[in-house]
């Protein structure tokens, strides 16, 4: 797909100017153009998380002692319950007895968001984060539109035993 570019003029007050100037570089954008198209991109990706059926992608940072009792048990008992909206998970061992743990999850967004609470809810998980985004923002979709009421069902249940 080919894209074409449309040349547009912005008039910006000069302190809103200095505070794009400062983001273009904080976040080493190569130029104001990519920074605009960078927050108009979050902008819509917002706009289209808004609607719990919308397609979404998560990632998931879990961090943990793997010497905690039944932690990596819990952990891949919770990974399991959400194994259909699984795409990645990988594992790396810190200093000491830490362990980072991220998965990156498909599906709709209520899903995903379900998904990386129930993650990072396990007991032992000592730090849990996740970012929610779109892959409409990139021309993507996850290809994840089977229905799963038995597996929310499942997994409902199962969150509230652990």
């Amino acid at each position: 797909m080919t894209s074409r570019v449309v040349r547009l003029g912005v008039s910006l007050e000069p302190e809103l100017l200095e505070h794009l100037d400062r983001w273009v570089r904080q976040r080493n954008s190569p130029s104001r153009s990519e920074a605009l198209r960078a927050i108009i991109r979050k902008e819509l990706t917002r706009e289209s998380l808004e609607d719990p059926e919308s397609d979404a992608v998560a990632c998931v940072a879990l961090i943990y002692r793997h010497d905690r009792p039944n932690v990596l048990r819990r952990l891949t008992a919770a990974e399991h319950r959400w194994g259909d909206h699984i795409r990645f998970s990988g594992h790396a061992h810190l200093k000491g007895e830490s362990c980072l743990e991220v998965v990156a999850l498909v599906g709709r967004r209520r899903e995903v968001v379900a998904a990386a609470q129930d993650l990072r809810g396990v007991k032992g998980i000592a730090f849990g984060e996740f970012t929610v985004g779109s892959p409409a923002v990139a021309g993507g979709r996850t290809g994840h539109h089977h229905p799963h009421s038995r597996l929310a069902k499942r997994q409902r249940t199962a969150s509230t035993d652990s």
